[in-house]
């Protein structure tokens, strides 16, 4: 059976609400197997009730840990074993995600810096409800400051996300606010953003909405400054930041995506099997104007999420615009090597920068093993991400 064949017949079991049938023949296809021909199928499988959303992290591979950057905290030799990457689709069961390898508790001391806080918050609307914690830095008093929304992934909670990220500790730095959205499973049952359906990639419904609506509350609530709030995400969270970018280019002055996909990289469930693993379409669902500047982080031997869409974020943000470009390369002591590539406009501002990481996979470069889907061998994505955010405000 042919690859269009394959998806073709996909997306009749899925429409059928043969979810798992649909999700096993994509895995053959997309791992070089042959797919049985539709009668093959028993009689007697029972379509499933609902359509369980997708997940897009998986099982994470255990590895030892070189040596983690300064910045992170002072760990045991059992909690400095983590996972620096996931594995591909073939270790879904289904399309939930199996428990990742157990690690010590949080502690305060991994979430925020000392005398600095970390309160939870409602937003509420007609496209529903959703959580999130706020950061709140030590000198945020009198003067109007930056706000970062972080979009988690899969199976992991705002704790977990800050822990691995510290983001919280480089905002205290830089005394930015930060926001971390909550998606509980009764949306998403691995707590994945539903990044692949069309109803949550526009503007004014679903889960975009949701997000923006939580960004305007903080807004309301606090000194932020509206030309300097910025969204980024890991994974699923970063699939769904790109989403955030181009249909709320209005709000959000930069964009910080980390091994995801480009809006519109994916419609259903089969686009989005595909998508994951060749690259996906980059046409945007977009409110029609001014691109966002980007910066996207990818290894390059990401199984989960194929690298390729990180450049297709790229050249989605570029839009029509034909800009200069700078190619840097490095490498971090002890750590990975890696290319930078930097878009640079007629005015000599950088646009986009595009972070490809060598022999990294499908985690958080340079987090902290803390949380969940770290890989301390860095560059440090947190920092090189607030720089470039720090570098751009609206209406520039």
């Amino acid at each position: 059976m042919l690859n269009q064949d394959i998806v073709r017949e996909a997306t009749r079991l899925t429409r059928a609400g043969q979810l798992v049938e649909a999700t096993a023949l994509l895995q053959r296809m997309l791992q070089g197997g042959s797919a049985p021909r539709p009668e093959a199928r028993s009689a007697s499988q029972a379509p499933l009730s609902r359509l369980d959303p997708l997940a897009i992290d998986a099982t994470a591979e255990l590895v030892e840990e070189r040596e983690a950057p300064q910045s992170a905290p002072a760990r045991s030799a059992q909690g400095r074993r983590r996972s620096l990457s996931l594995d591909g689709i073939r270790d879904f069961s289904g399309l939930g995600l199996r428990s990742p390898i157990t690690r010590a508790p949080l502690s305060p001391s991994d979430i925020v810096p000392e005398g600095t806080r970390f309160i939870a918050g409602t937003f509420s609307s007609g496209a529903g409800s959703r959580t999130y914690k706020l950061f709140i830095p030590s000198r945020c008093q009198g003067q109007r400051l930056p706000l970062i929304i972080m979009l988690h992934g899969c199976t992991q909670s705002p704790d977990d996300f800050a822990a691995g990220t510290r983001m919280n500790f480089l905002a205290e730095e830089q005394n930015c606010f930060v926001a971390y959205p909550e998606q509980p499973s009764g949306a998403n049952q691995s707590k994945c953003w539903n990044w692949f359906r069309t109803s949550d990639q526009r503007r004014g419904g679903g889960e975009p909405s949701m997000i923006a609506g939580i960004t305007r509350q903080i807004m309301r609530d606090h000194l932020i400054d509206p030309k300097r709030v910025y969204v980024a995400g890991l994974s699923a969270g970063g699939a769904a930041a790109a989403i955030m970018g181009a249909t709320y280019s209005d709000l959000y002055a930069a964009v910080g995506i980390h091994s995801g996909l480009a809006c519109g990289a994916a419609s259903d469930l089969p686009s989005a099997f595909v998508a994951m693993r060749q690259g996906g379409g980059s046409k945007a669902i977009a409110d029609g104007k001014t691109s966002v500047p980007t910066i996207v982080f990818h290894g390059d031997r990401d199984t989960t999420v194929h690298p390729k869409n990180g450049d297709q974020i790229i050249e989605q943000s570029a839009g029509a615009t034909r800009p200069a470009m700078k190619v840097l390369r490095g490498r971090v002591p002890h750590g990975h090597a890696y290319t930078r590539t930097v878009l640079i406009d007629g005015a000599g501002r950088a646009i986009s920068e595009h972070w490809n990481i060598d022999g990294a996979g499908h985690a958080w470069s340079g987090g902290s093993p803390a949380g969940s889907y770290t890989d301390p061998q860095g560059p440090d994505a947190t920092r090189e991400m607030l720089r470039f955010f720090l570098e751009h405000s609206l209406g520039e």
